[in-house]
């Protein structure tokens, strides 16, 4: 498959022009134009990277890309070993960052509420660019046995911090994958009975305690691996693409 045909559709199936995001989403580094074996992972490291050209493939797909506004400008150190091994290897890099997160089937939202059994309700923001959820669970639960439930379904235990009320049980939840534990006061405004995330913030615990909501980081990399792996399967199957998923750990 061309290149630029991937893009076409992956941004048909993603839409990121809907949405404003801090960094750009699509093809970030450009290599061969014939695409025929993809390799998706979360983040563009190195070792993503690396493994990428030990099975000879022609394009990496991840979910954290490059370019992200802030960041220092000059090609070195770091970023710039990663850029160059891409050229070397006329790899193609392609990065959808908040597109991925939101998407109703493929976002990571979407696969975490899957995992967990919450049936979504809606965007805790009130619109369907909303990049935080909120849903509820068909049978309320204690903060102990949720945490039980998240550390099985993603492989790593969750850092829990209960509410003053630690008794209370759990039956509305909202969610954001990766860094979106300041979502926590708004989900705690809505009444809801718990939020999740995949960081934590020192304020986060008192926002917990003082709100009477229960927090769970599960993970900022645990809690978006399975948004990035269903694109590449939707590729597969969709298109005929030989997808590989690779998961480079990472305890954060």
């Amino acid at each position: 498959m061309n290149n630029l045909k991937l893009e076409a559709i992956l941004n048909e199936k993603l839409s990121p022009q809907l949405i404003k995001d801090y960094s750009p989403n699509g093809l970030q580094v450009e290599g061969a134009s014939d695409i025929k074996k993809v390799i998706t992972g979360v983040t563009a490291s190195q070792a993503l990277i690396d493994y990428a050209v030990s099975v000879r493939a022609d394009a990496v797909l991840v979910h954290h890309g490059y370019f992200w506004k802030g960041e220092p400008e000059p090609i070195r150190g770091m970023k710039g070993k990663r850029i160059r091994t891409l050229i070397k290897n006329d790899l193609n890099l392609f990065g959808y960052h908040l597109p991925l997160d939101i998407h109703p089937e493929l976002g990571n939202n979407a696969k975490l509420a899957e995992l967990l059994d919450i049936e979504v309700i809606d965007g805790l923001e009130g619109h369907p660019q909303s990049v935080a959820m909120f849903g509820k669970l068909l049978k309320p639960v204690t903060g102990t046995e949720f945490a039980h439930k998240i550390a099985k379904a993603l492989d790593r235990e969750p850092l829990h911090i209960a509410p003053e009320n630690a008794d209370k049980l759990i039956e509305t939840v909202g969610w954001c994958t990766g860094g979106g534990q300041d979502y926590i006061e708004l989900a705690a405004s809505k009444g809801l009975d718990a939020f999740i995330s995949g960081e934590v913030s020192e304020r986060t615990t008192y926002t917990a305690r003082e709100m009477g909501i229960h927090y769970f980081a599960a993970g900022h990399h645990a809690t978006e691996r399975y948004g990035i792996k269903a694109l590449g399967e939707w590729l597969a199957e969709a298109h005929g693409l030989d997808v590989e998923f690779k998961d480079i750990d990472n305890p954060v």
